[in-house]
């Protein structure tokens, strides 16, 4: 599947901003602010809630714009670069230390998983373009997914159904759905039992 790119920065940001484009913002004044607001809430409501009250991290996500699904558990130290980026199917697991870095749309389907300090990464920099603009992409985390403990997703990748990132793998390319990868950068290893609940 190719890359689905949502935004880039050298088509919203006047260069008129800096002469040098390495001292130019990546994102206009409203969307800085908004993100000032949400890393204040975060910072006093949302992290320092107790482990067991995922309702209360749940809504206050929503009141941020994530459209989430019932019974989605976000932990504590669980990081959401920008909520009105997220969109979340029913019973998506966010444990202690996993990020998701959206600035264009990322969903996680319905019982996907993100282990403690998994990272899903949105976005980049167009190394070939000497403004050297942020890139973000639309991802999709498929149902059923499991991006195991300090497993990383690069920019645009997705992974279909039921696909599990092993530990500490790096998923650079789509990964098939019901399928294991591992490695750096990961490689399929073998496929995964679909359960029949799924």
């Amino acid at each position: 599947m190719a890359k689905d790119l949502q935004y880039n920065a050298a088509n919203r940001i006047s260069a008129e901003t800096a002469a040098d484009p390495y001292l130019r913002p990546a994102f206009v004044a409203s969307d800085r602010a908004r993100r000032l607001a949400w890393n204040l809430c975060r910072a006093v409501l949302y992290r320092p809630s107790p482990r067991p009250m995922h309702t209360w991290r749940a809504f206050l996500l929503r009141c941020f714009g994530a459209k989430l699904g019932p019974n989605c558990k976000f932990y504590p130290t669980s990081k959401v670069w920008a909520p009105w980026n997220l969109l979340c199917a029913d019973l998506v697991v966010a444990a202690d230390g996993a990020e998701i870095y959206n600035p264009a749309p990322i969903r996680l389907g319905s019982h996907a998983i993100l282990s403690q300090d998994a990272y899903v990464c949105g976005a980049t920099h167009d190394i070939d373009d000497p403004r050297f603009p942020l890139l973000a992409y639309a991802m999709e985390i498929g149902a059923y997914s499991w991006i195991c403990a300090r497993a990383s997703v690069a920019p645009g990748i997705n992974t279909g159904e039921g696909a599990v990132l092993a530990l500490g793998s790096v998923a650079t390319r789509d990964l098939e759905p019901w399928s294991v990868y591992a490695g750096v950068p990961a490689v399929k290893v073998k496929e995964r039992k679909r359960p029949a609940s799924a």
